[in-house]
């Protein structure tokens, strides 16, 4: 459910040439990539044209668990009702995690693409809608792919144990909480690192972004119902009118933000519905509110979810709304936990991709408000467990430079416009994948 809104840093010509012109014998990983790169994109065409939504992702969770197997791992299916765990045992040392997400969003695509995806179906809210990959996880899924194999294929040149895990449900916040407590660290080795990747419209194809630290914020669903005393618009001191005292709980939220959350903690309160009444002259009897609210530290977060529930209140009594029909605000009980990059582990791990890529392809982007469920891995075991999920860039560099001469504005992740250059994402994702676990795992 990423949709970042860094600023794009364009690439040179001398990168854009490094990146269509190292030569793949140079590098077993890399060539094996190389070499599987058409058979990797049947693959991401085929699961972008078939997604699936949320826990509903069976048949991406068999392409990736068939894979697996081929490839000479021990494959669990069903994990978190529909994640696929893979591990390989391959000697003595430590245990790396490799994740990618396999949820479709409900979006009727309309990219023109000769595979775009016809789907439809219904989502865990129950609303029928088209069904499209408007995020990338067929890039995720396919670049996973690419790296299982380029790893069995160079077991040779490591020692350790891999857990790759094709996860449900990050759209909706479920999926990585729903593996853990189907016991993915019991049954299954609890890893020492975790690494992800996801795609982004917001770098050149191709480009590496690494953010140590906060990377991806905490996402909290909230509903608000306001509730009033209706009547007849003409006599509305007969009432207590839930549309003015709802507008007034909107902008009194926005005071959260500007006036008590800190300048140096990051944090958005957004009101993205607001519905009631159904006639011109009639006061209804409740209005309801829906939320998104983001922030990055677990303080943060509890000011603004308490803050909304004391204003609610708050502004009620000043209403003169009856103690029995005070606000009822509900939060999600599902949140999506900020995704915290282990500092001195995505360093390290920044610096080795510019050795292989070169320093022009790796960049340090800014934290995200958008949120994903990756880090809930590390939540687990903070202390044990180093993680990052880095970027990698889908949208060609031509494309920067047309939208800067024209003044356009750009389409980005979620929208049903959304294609990245899905070839460069995937190879270097899964080059940067394998390389990474294969450098955390050195052969003694």
């Amino acid at each position: 459910m990423i949709k970042p809104i860094f600023t794009p840093i364009a690439l040179g010509a001398a990168a854009l040439v490094a990146l269509v012109s190292t030569p793949a014998a140079a590098d077993p990983v890399r060539a094996k990539v190389q070499a599987d790169l058409p058979e990797l994109m049947a693959i991401y065409r085929d699961l972008h044209q078939n997604p699936e939504l949320s826990f509903q992702e069976v048949r991406s969770a068999r392409i990736m668990a068939d894979a697996a197997r081929k490839a000479g791992f021990e494959v669990t299916e069903k994990v978190g009702k529909t994640g696929v765990v893979a591990v390989l045992k391959n000697g003595p040392g430590p245990v790396v995690l490799i994740r990618a997400d396999m949820d479709g969003l409900p979006v009727v695509e309309q990219t023109g693409l000769a595979y775009a995806s016809k789907a439809r179906g219904v989502s865990t809210a129950g609303v029928e809608s088209g069904i499209m990959h408007a995020c990338g996880h067929d890039t995720h899924m396919a670049g996973w792919i690419g790296a299982a194999r380029a790893l069995a294929a160079n077991r040779d040149r490591w020692s350790g144990t891999l857990v790759m895990i094709g996860q449900p449900a990050e759209e909706i916040n479920s999926g990585a909480e729903a593996m853990l407590k189907d016991g993915l660290f019991t049954r299954f080795p609890k890893p020492d690192f975790a690494l992800a990747f996801h795609d982004t419209a917001d770098l050149p194809s191709g480009t590496i972004g690494v953010k140590p630290g906060f990377a991806l914020a905490n996402v909290d669903s909230v509903d608000i119902t306001v509730k009033g005393l209706g009547g007849h618009g003409a006599y509305p001191h007969t009432t207590k009118d839930p549309i003015v005292l709802a507008s007034a709980i909107v902008m009194r939220l926005q005071t959260l933000v500007s006036r008590e959350a800190s300048p140096f903690d990051p944090s958005v309160v957004t009101v993205g519905s607001f519905h009631g009444g159904a006639k011109h002259n009639i006061i209804p009897d409740e209005v309801k509110l829906q939320l998104t609210v983001r922030s990055y530290s677990d303080e943060s977060r509890k000011l603004l979810l308490d803050g909304i529930k004391r204003i609610a209140a708050g502004e009620a009594q000043t209403a003169g709304v009856p103690a029995d029909r005070m606000p009822v605000v509900t939060v999600d009980p599902n949140p999506g936990l900020a995704t915290w990059n282990t500092p001195d582990f995505s360093e390290r791990m920044s610096t080795f991709f510019k050795g292989r890529f070169g320093a022009a392809r790796v960049v340090e982007t800014p934290p995200s408000m958008a949120g994903e469920d990756f880090g809930a891995f590390a939540r687990t075991d903070p202390e044990r467990i180093k993680t990052l999920i880095f970027w990698v860039g889908g949208r060609p560099q031509e494309e920067f430079d047309a939208a800067k001469r024209e003044g356009r504005v750009l389409h980005g992740l979620h929208s049903p416009f959304w294609a990245p250059e899905a070839d460069q994402v995937v190879a270097t994702g899964a080059e940067a994948l394998a390389s990474a676990a294969m450098e955390l795992m050195p052969k003694r």
